[in-house]
């Protein structure tokens, strides 16, 4: 590569940035990181009648959160249009465009013939002849035209995409494409090819479904005297059904992931394995190797399938290698907004950082945080009381261990796992019970749930005041008999 690697992401605001969009941002930013290029964001806004509100704000606080940082940009096309008219111009006068006044009404009417008679739709290039005359009768006509590109009406535009290899298209398939609107704004062919060229991209990484546009965009550089840039079209992206993404796959704004607790490492580990593999067994990838190892040449032509259990596993993985200290801080806001109103807050962060290292095992999001936590921080528990009585056990036999334990734990001064677990296993035996019948129904009592961290440590983070008062009301609902 004997010039300067600079890629684009350039998304446009019709609607929050989704996991097809984000994956398109993540390997142009991987190959400018790889090859240490200029990662460029371009907002393509001229589509003013689709844009939606706060869909910028949200685009680029994805790429924060998953640390894409770029180094020019943003810019927006909607302050570039001086330079699409100037381009459209230009073509025009020089034979390789046209001005175009055929009412939406009448290209409407066209479509739906041609959707009757079977044909391909495409514009018929009425205007493509007019002459001088009759341009002038329509603009007297207060006509304000569009600008279309003339598409040479034989030969073939071939090109060798990164991923594709060569790609050829016979240009009698293409129609004469708008490249003005009669609005002033240009289209995306238009505005994207003079903006790559202004701004000296050297490759275009995009999704697939642009491999089609792209002998329409070459043609454009060719009638500009401009020198393309090489493309590379990415694979698309599917559900575990193989049907096309959508929302029941997974496939929602990027930001929804960060309210739903998914960590930025995890997200840029699982969509860098949407289309692209370090090789055929590795799956959990640091962002540095990420991007030493990042080449388009791993990329696959097959359609990456987009996997949520994946992601929930790959969640997990990377939650628990976090440090505590960084889990703490991380979960500290999920744990905030999901527990009960009635928890006291501020929450205490030193009691925060003992219970965390005991849930971060079974937490595959920060979202989740909440209500496995839940049972260390409210008072009263609410459970069956049937759950106190184990298989094998009757009220009675419930009744005496409870109350064993409850006498057990009075005496002991020391309050530490390792204290808990010297008392209260042999205590079983005792009891006649086994350990499992045993510790299941202390571990209903003391956090109201069957699955719980390793109850010792639980039970130690709770403290001998609140275990002491849980195994009392447990006592208490056994002798109500309401099991």
């Amino acid at each position: 590569m004997n010039k300067p690697i600079r890629v684009r992401f350039a998304p446009s605001p019709t609607g929050y940035p989704h996991v097809g969009n984000i994956r398109t941002a993540l390997f142009n930013w991987l190959f400018a990181r790889h090859y240490g290029g200029s990662f460029i964001v371009r907002i393509e806004d001229t589509d003013v009648t689709r844009k939606v509100k706060g869909a910028v704000e949200a685009i680029l606080d994805g790429l924060r959160w998953l640390g894409l940082d770029w180094e020019e940009g943003p810019y927006y096309q909607s302050q570039r249009l001086e330079l699409y008219h100037e381009a459209a111009k230009r073509l025009v006068s020089q034979g390789d465009a046209y001005y175009c006044y055929c009412s939406p009404q009448r290209l409407e009417e066209m479509r739906a013939e041609q959707v009757r008679r079977k044909q391909p739709p495409g514009y018929d290039r009425r205007c493509r002849g007019l002459s001088q005359k009759e341009r002038a009768e329509k603009e007297a006509e207060g006509i304000t035209p569009v600008v279309r590109f003339k598409t040479p009406l034989g030969g073939q535009t071939r090109f060798s995409d990164l991923i594709w290899g060569e790609v050829v298209f016979q240009n009698d398939t293409l129609d004469d494409f708008v490249l003005l609107k009669s609005d002033g704004y240009p289209t995306y062919h238009l505005a994207n090819v003079v903006d790559d060229h202004l701004m000296e991209i050297s490759h275009i990484l995009r999704a697939e479904e642009w491999l089609s546009s792209t002998p329409r965009h070459l043609l454009l550089y060719q009638a500009l005297g401009f020198k393309p840039p090489q493309f590379a079209h990415l694979p698309m992206i599917l559900g575990t059904d193989r049907a096309k993404l959508s929302k029941r796959h997974g496939a929602v704004s990027i930001t929804e992931y960060q309210k739903q607790g998914y960590l930025p490492e995890a997200m840029v580990n699982f969509l860098a394995l949407l289309g692209w593999s370090l090789d055929d067994k590795t799956e959990i990838i640091p962002r540095q190797e990420l991007i030493s190892s990042f080449s388009l040449e791993r990329i696959s032509r097959t359609a990456a399938v987009f996997n949520r259990d994946k992601l929930d596993w790959m969640n997990g993985v990377y939650i628990r290698s976090l440090s505590v200290e960084d889990f703490t801080q991380r979960a500290l806001p999920f744990l905030d907004s999901g527990l009960p109103l009635e928890v006291k807050r501020p929450l205490s962060i030193k009691y925060v950082r003992q219970v965390m290292p005991l849930i971060q095992e079974r937490a595959r999001t920060l979202a989740e945080v909440a209500e496995l936590a839940q049972f260390f921080f409210i008072e009263k528990l609410e459970y069956a009381p049937s759950l106190l009585i184990g298989k094998g056990m009757s009220q009675e036999s419930a009744t005496q261990a409870l109350g064993a334990v409850k006498q057990r734990l009075e005496r002991l001064e020391a309050f530490d796992a390792e204290s808990l677990e010297a008392v209260l296993r042999p205590l079983a035996g005792e009891l006649g019970l086994k350990t499992g019948q045993f510790f299941g129904e202390l571990r209903v009592a003391v956090t109201g749930r069957t699955a719980a961290p390793p109850l010792f440590q639980t039970m130690s983070v709770l403290g001998k005041e609140r275990c002491l008062r849980r195994i009392e009301e447990a006592l208490d609902r056994l002798h109500k008999g309401g099991i």
